[in-house]
């Protein structure tokens, strides 16, 4: 499967020192989690939530969840031991905070080489720096690279920014650069959990600038990001008559169909395609 197929609609940040946070997470209808030993986590707790999040990983339980842990950076007193204790479970993705470079990343790839269990586990890169956001491109195609997180929090912090707005060219420049690496790429968290219609608007923003989904800090908003980064059934009944129509022109010997108006060509249809392929994903995981 196309792993565009599989939806990212909503990523939801757990702090892995909350065992009640864990055990309610197995339940959320979230397409994602995002496992925090970083952030959310106090100095005095990294050791201790560091041990809980092992143990939870390894009882499962989080049925077709993507799963994937932030550890804290390489350059931080917790970071080794964190990459150690949770690669040696064989995670999903390990999420890689404040990366700059692409070495950032194959060095945590090399560590992963020379640990068995952790064969199969992707890297995903926070991109919160102006830094990695101008290495972005590299960083895309990095070892074991699958994945980018927009960290907006830090990244208008860094560059002094007050607005959304401001930060659209670096959103648009990491969302370029995974599409051409051909990886998954989500946008960054909406604070004032609360605004309900705030939230929409921006999910809706970055639905339509291209992201898979919108990493989340409240369960509160999982309904939301799940509603507007999933196809529609307009959209869904579009794709199928694209479809359909294309593939009656292609049998009459003709490049092109019309549908609504519209001419159709082949890349509305892969596009068409992707659409039911996320549709039928999200009813999988729902059925499940």
């Amino acid at each position: 499967m196309d792993p565009r197929a599989r939806p990212y609609r909503s990523v939801l940040y757990i702090p892995g020192s909350r065992d009640r946070a864990l055990e309610k997470a197995r339940d959320l209808a979230v397409d994602a989690i995002i496992f925090d030993l970083e952030d959310a986590v106090a100095a005095d707790e990294k050791s201790n939530a560091r041990a809980l999040l092992a143990t939870r990983l390894a009882e499962a339980g989080y049925g077709a969840r993507a799963q994937i842990v932030r550890i804290n950076g390489m350059d931080t007193p917790w970071g080794a031991d964190d990459l150690a204790a949770i690669a040696a479970i064989g995670p999903e993705a390990i999420l890689l905070p404040k990366v700059g470079s692409a070495a950032d990343v194959a060095a945590v790839a090399a560590r992963l080489d020379a640990i068995p269990a952790a064969r199969h586990t992707r890297i995903w890169a926070m991109m919160e720096t102006p830094m990695g956001v101008l290495n972005a491109a590299q960083i895309a195609q990095a070892p074991r690279m699958a994945g980018f997180v927009m960290g907006t929090n830090d990244l208008a912090k860094d560059l002094g920014s007050r607005t959304r707005g401001a930060l659209h060219m670096a959103l648009q420049h990491c969302l370029l650069a995974a599409r051409a690496a051909g990886i998954i790429c989500v946008d960054g968290v909406y604070n004032a959990f609360r605004d309900e219609a705030g939230l929409a608007a921006e999910c809706a923003e970055g639905r339509d600038f291209g992201f898979d989904g919108k990493t989340l800090i409240h369960p509160a908003q999982v309904a939301i990001a799940n509603a507007v980064f999933a196809p529609t059934e307009a959209e869904i009944d579009l794709a199928r008559r694209q479809i359909t129509a294309y593939e009656a022109a292609r049998a009459a010997g003709q490049g092109v169909a019309v549908v609504d108006g519209r001419i159709v060509e082949n890349l509305h249809v892969d596009t068409a395609r992707a659409t039911l392929a996320k549709a039928d994903a999200i009813a999988q995981g729902e059925a499940a």
